[in-house]
């Protein structure tokens, strides 16, 4: 006798990412399509790198809140599907320029495109979806997509100096911090959600809305990636554990370690943060430190504030399928420190 399968019970295993994307299955099969077109160049190198680093890149999150937020938003046309497709080339162009500057080797498990072709050529591949994204602002015609976009990558670029100024400085405040990850990580997600009211031609409540859910959801994504690299497993991170510590980045956990620490400990920041000056054993007694001063629990914490500001801003949307899977993707986001 045949066994019956519950489908219900088999789709409320899926994680809320796979919920999402079974949601919105046809705009991302239609927007994997775009890319894989969008991307393609005579040189052929640029297709050959750009398509290497798009594919280690995950599970296009950013772009699915776009489609997502159009959903959400009532709009059943196809503006969407380019600009989601803008919003991921903007996304790697930035993964690609943030390796060569961290001197990344990996890149979700897989070698980075520097590791592979060296940092000229992931520079300039860089620069070749930065400047493709801008043709399809252009191509889809509206000044409003146009000044959300091109204000988001500037900003993106402002974030990633900040980011580098920061850089191995102990005295860092946390408000420096949320400067950072506002500008290089919140500032795209909240240009990927917006892009759902405007191609739903949604009144500017329903924008901020949207805007706020994706700025807030972005802060605590970063939050608590900044976490996971002092205690993730790598085969789960992507990349080697540790990787802030070792290229002196000042992330939340440290800033909170370092203002609750005696001088022993300040001292023992200074040299492996500020210094680089790093013992194989170095990265072991950060974590202790981390522990000791509940560091990490304390990020999370603050993660989590930012989750529940981002899940409040979709209040005013009434009660739907898509709305749900927005809200779940939001814990998602910080269950991942779990």
């Amino acid at each position: 006798m045949g066994v019956i399968v519950n489908l219900e019970d088999k789709r409320k295993k899926l994680s809320p990412l796979d919920k999402m994307a079974s949601l919105i299955e046809d705009d991302l099969k239609a927007v994997n399509q775009e890319i894989v077109t969008r991307m393609h160049s005579p040189v052929s190198l640029i297709p050959e790198l750009a398509g290497h680093i798009i594919a280690a890149g995950g599970k296009r999150l950013r772009p699915m809140l776009t489609l997502a937020a159009s959903k959400l938003c009532g709009y059943d046309g196809t503006r969407q599907i380019l600009l989601a497709t803008c919003i991921e080339f903007i996304h790697t162009a930035t993964l690609l320029h943030d390796d060569v500057v961290d001197e990344s080797e990996l890149r979700r498990g897989m070698d980075s495109a520097n590791a592979l072709w060296g940092n000229q050529a992931s520079v300039l591949v860089g620069d070749f979806l930065f400047s493709r994204s801008f043709e399809l602002m252009v191509e889809d015609g509206s000044l409003d997509v146009l000044g959300i976009l091109s204000s988001a990558s500037s900003v993106l670029a402002e974030g990633e100096v900040l980011q580098l100024m920061t850089t191995g400085d102990t005295e860092t405040s946390e408000t420096a911090y949320l400067d950072v990850i506002e500008s290089k990580t919140a500032i795209l997600f909240a240009a990927a959600c917006e892009l759902g009211a405007i191609v739903g031609e949604r009144p500017e409540p329903e924008r901020e809305a949207l805007r706020a859910y994706g700025q807030n959801l972005g802060v605590a994504f970063q939050v608590i990636d900044d976490v996971l690299d002092y205690q993730a497993q790598e085969d789960t991170l992507g990349k080697t554990v540790g990787d802030d510590f070792r290229e002196g980045k000042v992330t939340l956990p440290v800033i909170l370690a370092f203002s609750r620490g005696n001088d022993e400990e300040r001292d023992f920041w200074r040299r492996t943060i500020e210094g680089l000056t790093q013992k194989p054993e170095d990265l072991a007694h950060a974590q202790l430190l981390l522990k000791k001063h509940g560091a990490l629990d304390d990020s999370i914490e603050r993660a989590r504030h930012y989750s529940a500001i981002a899940k409040d801003a979709l209040g005013l949307f009434p009660e739907s399928e898509i709305k749900q899977s927005l809200l779940d993707v939001v814990d998602f986001c910080i269950e991942r420190a779990n």
